[in-house]
């Protein structure tokens, strides 16, 4: 069996079994996986290599780009201005950013923004991952922007764009630019290792993602080539290897680019599992929590083709998602596996990276296996707490 650094509570060991196997098999180059109950890492595992010729192993340090996973700290931090009292979801966008009122975005709410309804999913073309990372200037761009569908009747995935434009609010309210604001105020006080713009001097610890299978010119076979699916995908068109450049790294990217592990996703999401609160630090009330549950859109998403449903930042459980169970959960992935769980009733959260890059539309196989592990763990933990209870509740009140 691979050899694996960390902790594992005996609960969870199934985790811990899965992801040796997989790193035996090749099927994992180097991952982490962490579980949290209460705030408290009850799984925190890494093993295998940071590069491809394996010659470097994947560290407790190790981070790596989590791509959409990125978006579930965004919108963490505009959840934060909703909690100060300086962001209204309700509101239009143009409140806070006059200019992007034009063409027909006058209509469009702070929340279409958060979950991705707001009908600017992708750039107009020609478009390119360089243009992306020039944040400023791309981010204009989209202000002048016509909306490609009627904003708040359907989500299509902002499968770059969410960063730019939930980061402009967040820029235009605080002052402070999507990375920075990140850094102070939720990564820092939580003592968290996640970067959006990753500094030079963090570049020796990043694990270069292995690319997936690439896309195939017959996929784009059949496809409207003006519809949204299209534009979106296109608007640019990169590949998962231009990450490895220092201008992606440093750029702040709030869709795509936030480094880090599992360890420190799942220290971040503990917040909202928590509460609102973690080791003395508030984030959140409960009130602010729940706008996460208030649901957005639940159907085919005109990007990603899955019924889909949205709350406000992330994503909920819907029948395109079946290794996750009924309840108050919410979550991201991100392209090649990665994921984040956050499970408010269990006060849980389950968060999975790593550098080989699978498929699949919303988490690859081995998300399904090592996220079904640990819920079928927190299943028995609660069962056995129940099983107390009710012996408890019999002694009391016989």
């Amino acid at each position: 069996m691979a050899h694996l650094d960390g902790v594992c509570d005996a609960r969870f060991a199934e985790v811990g079994a899965l992801l040796s196997e997989n790193l035996d098999s090749g099927e994992e180059l180097g991952a982490s996986i962490a579980v949290t109950i209460d705030g408290e890492p009850v799984v925190d595992l890494w093993g295998g290599w940071i590069d491809q010729s394996r010659t470097v192993p994947w560290r407790r340090d190790t981070i790596t780009n989590v791509w959409s996973c990125t978006k579930t700290v965004t919108a963490l931090a505009a959840l934060l201005l909703v909690e100060r009292g300086l962001l209204d979801i309700d509101a239009p966008v143009a409140r806070y950013w006059p200019e992007f009122a034009a063409h027909g975005k006058e209509s469009v709410l702070v929340r279409h923004l958060l979950s991705h309804t707001s009908g600017v999913s992708g750039w107009d073309r020609p478009v390119t991952v360089a243009d992306v990372c020039d944040v400023p200037t791309s981010t204009a761009r989209l202000a002048a922007q016509t909306p490609w569908w009627p904003p708040g009747t359907a989500s299509g995935y902002h499968l770059l764009t969410y960063g730019h434009l939930v980061g402009e609010l967040i820029r235009r309210i605080d002052g402070r630019t999507l990375g920075r604001f990140v850094a102070e105020e939720i990564a820092g006080p939580l003592d968290a290792d996640f970067h959006i713009g990753l500094p030079d001097s963090e570049f020796g610890r990043v694990a270069d993602v292995v690319p997936p299978p690439p896309f195939r010119s017959t996929d784009l076979a059949g496809a409207d080539p003006d519809g949204v699916w299209m534009k979106t995908c296109t608007g640019p068109l990169g590949t998962a290897d231009e990450s490895w450049t220092p201008e992606w790294r440093r750029a702040e990217i709030g869709a795509a680019n936030g480094h880090g592990n599992a360890r420190s996703l799942a220290r971040i999401h503990s917040v909202v599992a928590c509460g609102g609160t973690l080791g003395g630090v508030r984030l959140l009330s409960p009130q602010t929590i729940e706008l996460i549950f208030r649901q957005q859109s639940d159907g085919p998403d005109l990007v990603l083709g899955a019924n889909l449903r949205f709350g406000i930042g992330y994503g909920l459980p819907s029948p395109a998602v079946p290794y996750l169970p009924r309840g108050r959960i919410c979550f991201w992935t991100g392209w090649g596996g990665s994921v984040v769980v956050i499970d408010t009733e269990r006060r849980a959260t389950i968060s999975y990276v790593m550098n080989n890059m699978g498929t699949g539309l919303l988490g690859s196989d081995r998300t399904t296996q090592y996220v079904s592990a640990a819920f079928a763990a927190l299943e028995q933990q609660r069962d056995r707490r129940s099983v107390v209870r009710e012996h408890f509740e019999s002694k009391v009140h016989p």
